[in-house]
């Protein structure tokens, strides 16, 4: 039986024009088949798409706009995150791109975010090549038939062939990705770097949902018990967020954003956008094994001679990527809706090596360290060079996030307190000294910390507090050394601990000095009430 043959939906609210040549709604095979025919990529010997997405293989956090207008003038929170442009250069703009756009071949795909339907909103993504499309087609919840056509509530426009003339459209340089909420619109040009049109939908949604919905927008990983017992899981770039989520007991909500409404936990996509260097089926064999046929990988190299993948080679980037529907993971939870969460962990691979292994947060804490969003990277490579290099990312996410911190902070504390729910911060770096003198915290350890938690095995009055960062550290936890608990008894030297402790605390402090004094007052007037 033949396919049926979708109707192209009128696109004339979007200035195209009757003429335009559309290829709506195309399935993944299409879109392969699509991709090859135009030269974007080649097929993996796993059968998955290769591209390379060309000058930018990451995203351009400098070169992200929002307009200024009526709705987002008092409400964004400006800065070097969230940048201004005016409506006059975004119309402008808009008309440019629509014009290069009307003498091209076009991808259109009607798709949604948010797996629960109560917050669920539609999108329509109008892409210049098909390999966009296809990632579209798979991070995207992919829809009805019978719901299709209809005109969306946001429309993105992606054309990476599409150069901006700085001097006259207002961007810092040929690229650009604008989100405008009064036309609730996302154009994105001379970049053709997928991760664009994903984090652009998901700082809409940042945007929309806190303030219409009062719901917390999250840029977690989250999984669940056969119990209905949900946990999330905070944390940036290596700190344990994918592995740790990552549990063949437990059913996978997803792997990277979500949003915590009035009785549930919902994956706000349909698919999952993996970091695959060093991939191996060892490590990493549930996405290992999801790389196939509809699958897109980015960036990637193959071994000379080959199509087989060489997941080890960064010649390219470090950033190398691969996007596939979610239920290409074998233990998926479809749709993507759990119970709201009884467990909530902060991961920071704390390279000074003083934060305690596993530690309770009370409210005030929880709103502190969630705005903090902490974690240490290693300064490098070169000889004689073992200073960590702090950083901190407000709500483990600030580049995607519209509203000030706080906002996000207080939808934290209020959620906390009403549901009881449990906040661990757990410390996925070093123990026993800094890096380069102590060592990392074992695997087997922090597993065996969350799973305490998750089991209720933490539930337990026999806690000390730390003296330097007020936490509360368990003084047992099954399968974990108990000497391990309180990182200052790891140190051969117990006054170098402390002082490195300090070292820590201060920072933390000078970093929340960024956040203006009314918001933060306001923030601990909030905390004590909920305490």
């Amino acid at each position: 039986m033949s396919k049926k043959k979708l109707q192209t939906p009128d696109l004339s609210y979007l200035n195209l024009g009757g003429n335009i040549a559309v290829k709506y709604q195309l399935t993944s095979p299409e879109l392969v088949e699509e991709a090859l025919k135009n030269n974007e990529g080649t097929l993996a010997t796993s059968g998955a798409l290769a591209i390379d997405t060309g000058k930018f293989t990451g995203r351009s956090p400098k070169d992200r706009f929002i307009v200024s207008d009526e709705i987002t003038a008092s409400t964004v929170w400006w800065g070097d995150v969230n940048i201004k442009i005016s409506p006059e250069k975004f119309d402008a703009l808009y008309h440019k791109i629509t014009d290069y756009l009307k003498k091209k071949v076009i991808y259109v795909r009607d798709s949604s975010a948010c797996a629960d339907t109560d917050y669920s909103i539609s999108i329509r993504v109008i892409t210049e090549t098909a390999y966009q499309n296809l990632f579209a087609n798979n991070l995207f919840i992919r829809p009805e038939e019978s719901t299709l056509g209809e005109n969306p509530e946001w429309t993105i426009i992606a054309a990476p062939g599409f150069l901006s003339n700085p001097a006259e459209d207002g961007t810092r340089q040929e690229n650009f990705s604008i989100l405008n909420f009064t036309k609730k619109m996302i154009l994105i040009g001379g970049t053709g770097y997928t991760g664009e049109i994903k984090k652009g939908i998901f700082s809409v949604l940042n945007f929309i949902l806190p303030i219409y919905k009062k719901t917390l927008s999250m840029h977690c990983s989250a999984n669940v018990g056969e119990a209905g017992d949900t946990a999330i899981f905070f944390g940036l770039s290596g700190t344990g967020k994918t592995t740790l989520s990552a549990d063949p007991k437990r059913g996978l909500i997803g792997d990277d954003e979500h949003g915590w409404g009035n009785d549930s936990v919902f994956n706000f996509e349909g698919g999952c956008y993996a970091k695959c260097v060093d991939l191996t089926q060892e490590k990493e064999p549930q996405i290992f094994n999801a790389i196939k046929f509809g699958s897109l990988l980015e960036n990637i190299n193959y071994f000379p001679n080959t199509r087989e993948v060489d997941f080890s080679n960064i010649e390219k980037t470090e950033n190398t990527r691969v996007a596939y529907p979610i239920e290409f993971i074998d233990n998926a939870i479809l749709p993507s809706v759990a119970p709201i969460p009884k467990n909530i962990f902060f991961l920071t691979a704390d390279a000074f090596g003083v934060l305690p292994p596993i530690s309770k947060l009370n409210v005030e804490q929880a709103m502190f360290h969630f705005m903090s969003g902490y974690t240490a990277k290693v300064a490098g490579t070169e000889a004689g060079i073992t200073e960590p290099q702090l950083t901190f990312s407000a709500c483990f996410g600030k580049a995607f996030l519209p509203l000030h911190p706080s906002q996000y902070a207080e939808l934290l504390g209020e959620k906390m307190k009403k549901h009881q729910v449990n906040v661990w911060l757990v410390n996925t770096g070093w123990t026993g000294g800094a890096y380069g003198v102590g060592k990392r915290m074992k695997l087997s350890y922090t597993r065996a910390m969350i799973t305490a938690a998750l089991n209720g095995d933490l539930d337990h009055n026999q806690y000390k507090k730390h003296h330097v960062f007020k936490l509360m550290m368990p003084l047992h936890c099954p399968n974990v050394p108990s000497e391990i608990l309180d990182p200052s008894k790891t140190w051969d030297n117990e006054e170098e601990y402390f002082l490195k402790a300090y070292e820590l605390d201060n920072a933390f402090a000078e970093n929340f000095k960024q956040f203006d004094k009314a918001n933060t007052q306001k923030l601990h007037e909030k905390a004590l009430k909920l305490c």
